[in-house]
């Protein structure tokens, strides 16, 4: 069944044809914290990623954001890149999961009541 959904779909891991030409085109060029592995071609004209895990572009750092869009040829693995001290760590994006962002007074946080709201009247 794993095969099946390889085969057909793109957003159960790297599909069939994606391991193909990885398999034949694709050299490794580094990985991430999270195991999502980065790869290009002989030429370095195509750059791709193999998510670890679910396919969300999110869990992307910037670093290999911008090595993946042609921002700067040099691999985040290789050299460090210059950050500020402000900067803070990459997190995924965490809408839709367990860990979101609920203000005081969402119905979801679990701290809302009907007092939190106002009912707008047009004047």
């Amino acid at each position: 069944m794993k095969f099946i959904l390889r085969l057909l779909t793109w957003w159960n891991g790297q599909s069939v044809g994606t391991q193909i030409f990885t398999w034949r085109n694709g050299k490794l060029v580094g990985e991430d914290e999270l195991g999502n592995k980065y790869y290009t071609d002989k030429q370095d004209v195509r750059r791709w990623v193999v998510y670890n895990g679910a396919i969300e572009a999110s869990r992307i750092s910037p670093d290999w954001h911008g090595w993946l869009h042609h921002t700067f040829d040099e691999c985040p693995g290789t050299t460090a890149l210059p950050h500020k001290a402000w900067e803070k760590p990459h997190t995924p994006n965490l809408s839709g999961t367990d860990a979101a962002y609920r203000p005081t007074g969402s119905i979801l946080a679990g701290n809302a009541s009907p007092r939190d709201y106002e009912a707008w009247q047009p004047e």
